[in-house]
């Protein structure tokens, strides 16, 4: 789990004895943040066999599973270490770039705007990701 959160320290993620998971969210504009206020009303409630947690501060484009095993933050920017022309693998339909340096964060890539994932160890990658593809691309059909 130590390796999972500092891979995910740009989250900022640190669970607190049953209260909400801190997150920094993202400020997406535009049509990428109305997207991601769709995207938040499609999320599961439960993911991999974590229920949702509330997130600090609280924001439509931040959800949280667990305590702090799965994060999503909608509206990021374009991964730095991804090449634009980078073929990637797709899930579902959604494209999905594996951070080469944190092995833990996945990000979902629409014409519309990023969708970043972080999922520990303790979740199965590939059905988190299967799981997520379709709210993401009802909120991101473009």
């Amino acid at each position: 789990m130590v390796r999972v959160v500092l891979a995910a320290a740009a989250l900022v993620l640190l669970a607190g004895c049953g209260g909400a998971v801190r997150v920094d969210p993202p400020i997406p504009q535009g049509t990428t943040a109305r997207a991601c206020g769709t995207l938040n009303d499609r999320l599961p409630h439960t993911l991999d066999g974590a229920e949702r947690v509330p997130s600090e501060p609280r924001s439509p484009y931040v959800a949280v599973w667990g305590g702090a095993e799965i994060a999503l933050r909608c509206g990021v920017p374009r991964p730095a270490a991804m090449d634009p022309m980078q073929q990637v693998p797709e899930i579902n339909g959604v494209a999905w770039f594996a951070d080469p340096v944190r092995p833990a964060l996945f990000t979902a890539i629409t014409n519309d705007g990023y969708v970043e994932v972080t999922i520990s160890r303790k979740h199965q990658t590939a059905g988190v990701l299967v799981d997520l593809a379709a709210p993401i691309k009802a909120a991101f059909p473009g």
